[in-house]
């Protein structure tokens, strides 16, 4: 790593290209969203100050530590932690909310781990090596983890068909 060459500017850039996706990662971490939304300003703040060390490619940084910083807050409001079906954090403005719900609901249901690994290979689009600096954990794990979570996720939300072949929405628990 290399002393911070990020001036307010490339950080105000970075914020407005990864802040709703950083938020959206904290909140499958297991926060709500005011609080992710928080963790993620807490992070932006640092940079802004010249407090961390920034490498030649910031996005890794960014998403351990809002991951680092979510795991803390996770700790020290463990009453907290629940993720709120009601609270749509993957919904985008132009987006069908009902299917975002779906999706958001079928993550709740994966393991914690198995979660974290698919929000960042799909919604961030880090490759598997990407996830295994962030995580700090062996890429076979990081693969074996997304490969469980889609075979659980493709299940979940393979969509169910009457008895007239129509579309009934995604498969109930």
């Amino acid at each position: 790593m290399t002393p911070n060459p990020l001036n307010a500017a490339e950080v105000k850039l970075l914020y407005e290209e990864h802040g709703p996706a950083l938020a959206a990662y904290g909140c499958c971490c297991g926060l709500d969203f005011a609080a992710a939304d928080d963790v993620v300003q807490q992070v932006f703040l640092k940079l802004l100050e010249g407090r961390v060390a920034m490498p030649e490619k910031p996005l890794a940084y960014l998403y351990r530590a809002v991951r680092n910083t979510s795991l803390n807050r996770r700790r020290d409001f463990r009453h907290e932690v629940e993720i709120h079906e009601e609270d749509s954090w993957l919904v985008k403005q132009d987006g069908n909310p009902e299917e975002a719900l779906a999706v958001q609901a079928a993550l709740g249901d994966l393991p914690e781990e198995q979660r974290e690994t698919v929000f960042l290979r799909v919604w961030s689009g880090m490759t598997l090596q990407e996830i295994a600096v962030v995580l700090e954990i062996p890429m076979n794990t990081v693969a074996s983890r997304y490969r469980y979570a889609l075979d659980k996720l493709r299940e979940r939300l393979q969509p169910a068909r009457n008895a007239r072949g129509e579309y009934a929405g995604p498969r109930k628990r």
